[in-house]
């Protein structure tokens, strides 16, 4: 069940968006609309981005195959296009992740969700996790676009 769409507005930016998971209903213009807002947002004009929506099994096989860690993850993020002006790229996203995690921090499994996106978007324009002040740099930026998207999550630390 694909779906691809040029966004209005920035039609140099499309979305496909693949659902292989039965937990939660996706909200594709809600995605189109975060995916555009986050991009434009980081002065990203031109992009081709690829959501997939999957089960534990199937990103604990990808965890493995990428990363050699044999667990699930909630969040997984491949750079698809070296040339400069296109920002292309997959991300993967666990719901059965997102739903433990929503309800271990009480707060909407969209919305966490939706965390795990922007979480792959920022890692596609640059952003980086693995030093303590680049972690703390985008989990800033993760909290801007979850409050210029209207979503709230519990006060307990992001991801």
């Amino acid at each position: 069940m694909k779906s691809a769409s040029t966004l209005s507005g920035s039609p140099r930016i499309t979305v496909e968006i693949a659902n292989h998971q039965k937990l939660l209903r996706v909200d594709r213009k809600q995605l189109r609309q975060i995916v555009r807002q986050v991009l434009i947002g980081e002065g990203c004009s031109r992009a081709a981005i690829s959501l997939a929506f999957v089960d534990d099994a199937t990103i604990t096989r990808l965890h493995r195959q990428f990363l050699g860690l044999n667990e699930p993850t909630d969040v997984l993020t491949f750079p698809l296009s070296d040339e400069p002006s296109l920002l292309a790229g997959e991300i993967v996203i666990s719901t059965p992740t997102a739903l433990r995690q929503a309800r271990r921090r009480r707060h909407d499994p969209l919305a966490e969700t939706y965390l795990y996106v922007i979480h792959g978007l920022l890692h596609l324009c640059g952003y980086d996790d693995t030093t303590p002040e680049a972690r703390h740099q985008m989990r800033r930026r993760e909290r801007h676009y979850l409050r210029l998207l209207g979503l709230r999550l519990s006060t307990r630390r992001l991801r």
